[in-house]
């Protein structure tokens, strides 16, 4: 299994980008998939997470009502869309999945670790400054 994260770029603040993490080698369906992100100098922050059929979802404190975790199994895609950017989200973020308990992928989203997430995929940059 591949994750092909895509969509960083640099915005100003009160912007939106749309993060995609494609999975291939397998069928996503199978897959409970999160975001993860990591700023300059921070620890590694897991902000969202998704069941593998998109009918339960979390968000991290720092990004909800601002970030949307989707997903389309028919494209093997999960997105994450960002709204209201802000400086503080200046990060590298990255996809992961496993085909493992949801309730564990979401204990590894919280704490922050790759304990219960088998996949990732190579970073993607977000930027924003004025």
């Amino acid at each position: 299994v591949q994750l092909q994260a895509s969509g960083g770029g640099s915005v100003q603040p009160g912007g939106s980008l749309r993060l995609s993490c494609a999975l291939s080698g397998d069928t996503s369906k199978y897959y409970a998939m999160a975001w993860f992100r990591q700023a300059p100098g921070k620890e590694r922050e897991g902000i969202s997470s998704i069941d593998s059929n998109g009918g339960g979802s979390y968000y991290a404190d720092s990004v909800k009502g601002r970030f949307t975790i989707s997903r389309d199994n028919a494209k093997n895609t999960v997105y994450l869309q960002m709204n209201s950017l802000e400086p503080e989200d200046t990060a590298v973020y990255y996809c992961a999945a496993d085909r493992g308990v949801y309730d564990l992928v979401l204990e590894s989203v919280m704490a922050g670790t790759d304990r219960y997430l088998k996949f990732w995929g190579q970073g993607t940059l977000v930027t924003v400054s004025s």
